[in-house]
């Protein structure tokens, strides 16, 4: 893809990724872990990592700013990296892998952060065992999130692909 189109991708992502926050949406059900998957495996490595920090900088600039914020940017950048790896790696099997992993990472990191730096879970073992337990019901939405919107990006980005090259189209990754 040329620059121009980069350019539009980036700010359609970065778009998406916000007004998923803003607007009504299941908790944990939203595009930025898969903006930053995509991003890793199909954008320049300055971008891949960048892409979700500024959605998530733009719509916390919205919403509010909060505790934590670190654990999460911190989860979403190591989600940014896996995707870099898929880079070279890339198949279905290892996309959806990848996906389950960047759902499992954001829940242990975020969940560790709500035990360590919050009040409600005593910093013993089973504190730690709690906190996990409760957030079960989030991590659901937080798979069937991750996976429909991976599905969306890379299915959508991989369709046009498909019909470029039917269509004798040059289109690369950035």
């Amino acid at each position: 893809m040329n620059k121009n189109v980069t350019l539009v991708l980036s700010i359609v992502l970065i778009f998406a990724g916000t007004l998923s926050r803003l607007l009504p949406h299941p908790l944990n059900f939203t595009p930025i872990a898969a903006i930053a998957l995509f991003g890793g495996t199909y954008l320049n490595k300055k971008y891949s990592i960048v892409l979700p920090m500024l959605a998530l900088l733009i719509s916390d600039y919205l919403l509010g700013f909060y505790s934590g914020m670190i654990w999460i940017y911190g989860s979403f950048a190591l989600i940014g990296l896996i995707g870099i790896w898929l880079k070279n790696n890339k198949s279905v099997p290892m996309i959806f892998g990848g996906t389950l992993l960047s759902s499992i990472l954001f829940f242990a990191i975020t969940n560790f952060s709500v035990w360590i730096d919050g009040s409600l879970y005593p910093k013993t073992w089973d504190g730690l065992i709690a906190c996990y337990v409760a957030a079960i019901p989030f991590f659901r939405n937080t798979i069937a999130g991750d996976y429909f919107f991976v599905v969306v990006l890379f299915g959508s980005f991989e369709l046009v692909n498909y019909f470029a090259k039917k269509y004798s189209v040059k289109i690369q990754s950035i």
